[in-house]
Order: structure tokens, then sequence, then C-alpha cells
């Protein structure tokens, strides 16, 4: 098997309201770099500005990995500063385009999800994963350490001390682990894998996109917040809310004993 060409790399897919994007370098167990990346950047920008693409779902091709990690050789042939300019920059600001979208995403993990996959994880809402799927932040055998947000992005979301085990051995969790600690939300069998995200992105693609927008920001924005300032975020977006559209065609569908339809105004 080649590798794709860098044109390739990286497949759109749009079915209704869901973008489905797959990282598409299976003979280098879809491990990114310089150009994939950038072809990454542009479908995740592709989907936020087409108002009919209400979630977007990640996934690798092939059934061996998710995203195996950054490409080693590419990795190799760098100094630090050309480093931290060049792929540093495209790394941090693809995956926080991902984490900041104010349209729901989801993972479908299908197989390995090591090193900067497990850092793209970290910035996907919603985590569907294969029994075989493993995880973990090995850069530490490499005589590295996560440099695409992982070893500030996990701390916050598992056990401190769990986090600290996993980077400083550079050890992998299996699914079922994964998803006691948190890092994943289930575990399905490996051929079902797409098929459970797909079916939870259209789920969420009925909800008004609005407010699916400004839920997710509140959270993303909440979590950085003491407790009290987060509260009164949550009482201002709730009075945005009720100025829309769909909260009163949400209300009356309800008293309708309809299905609502939401319009995203």
């Amino acid at each position: 098997m080649t590798t794709p060409p860098a044109s390739d790399a990286i497949l759109y897919d749009r079915r209704n309201a869901v973008a489905l994007i797959t990282i598409n370098r299976p003979a280098t167990l879809n491990a990114l770099d310089m150009a994939t990346l950038a072809l990454l950047d542009e479908a995740v920008a592709r989907a936020a500005g087409d108002p009919d693409v209400r979630v977007l779902v990640f996934t690798g091709a092939g059934e061996r990995a998710f995203v195996a990690g950054g490409d080693i050789a590419d990795l190799d042939s760098r100094q630090g500063l050309p480093h931290y300019l060049e792929l540093g920059e495209r790394l941090h600001g693809v995956f926080r385009r991902i984490e900041t979208l104010d349209k729901p995403t989801i993972a479908a993990v299908n197989g390995w999800a090591l090193g900067g996959g497990t850092e793209l994880l970290l910035c996907i809402d919603i985590r569907i994963a294969a029994q075989s799927a493993k995880f973990g932040l090995p850069e530490i055998n490499l005589g590295l350490f996560p440099g695409a947000g992982g070893s500030q992005r996990l701390i916050r979301q598992i056990p401190l001390c769990r986090a600290k085990e996993l980077m400083f051995t550079g050890s992998r969790i299996d699914a079922e682990e994964a998803q006691r600690l948190g890092l994943i939300n289930r575990v399905v069998p490996d051929a079902e894998v797409l098929t459970q995200a797909l079916a939870l992105a259209d789920t969420i693609a009925t909800k008004s996109p609005l407010v699916l927008k400004l839920l997710k920001r509140t959270l993303n924005d909440g979590a950085d917040m003491p407790l009290p300032a987060s509260l009164r975020h949550e009482q201002a977006m709730i009075g945005l809310v009720l100025d829309t559209k769909d909260a009163h065609e949400g209300c009356r569908a309800f008293l309708d004993k309809r299905q609502p339809q939401f319009k995203g105004a």
C-alpha cells in the first residue's frame, strides 16, 4: 500500500447535516504531517462555513488506526525553532479550531489513537471508540513530550495522577480503561464504531444549531471560570436563547405534541 497523494490525505463527505472527515494515510497509520494538517484545517473550515452542516465526525482510514501520532520522519528532520514556528503552530492552530468550533464534533476511534491521535481526541466533544482502540501519549519513549496540547488538555480531562503516569511512562491503555478514566464516552464493537458515531451525529443534528452553538460556547467558556462567574454566564446565555425563534418553536412543538423544526434562528 502506498501513501495517498497529499490532496487525498483528508477525505470530506457531507451526509445530509453531518460532515464526515477522514484522515486518509493508512500506510503511515494516518500519521499527521504538515501537508495533512493543512488539509485537515481546510476541511474543518469548510464544514464550519457550511450552514447545512450541523455536526462533524472525525475518523481514520483503514482498520488499524484513528491517528497513530505525528509523522516521526518529519519530526526527526526538524530542529527546535523551525518546529515551533511551523509544525507546532499548525498543530496548535488546527486543534484549537476543532476544540472551539461552534458545531458539535464526534470522534469515531477505529484503532490506535496515540500521541497526536490522543491529542486530537482531546479536542473533540464526544468520543466513540472501537473495542480494539488503543490510547496513549508515548512521546517520552522517543525523548520527546506531547507538543499538540496533550500535556495541558489531558490533565484537565482525567485525574492528574493518571495523566502523569501515562505521560511519564509512555504506556498505552485500551478502550475499556479509557472509558473508565472518562477519556471516551463509550466502547462499541469494531464494526459498529463509525455507524454509531454517525447515528449519534444524526440525532444531534436534529437539535437547534443556534442553541448547540451557544451551549458549546457556554460549556467551553465556563470550564475556565470560577463557578459564580460561570453561573452568571449561563444566566446570560439562556436570556439570549429565549430571544431565538428556535426556542419558541421547541416550546410550541411540545405543546402541539409534534416534532420541532429547528432553523437555527
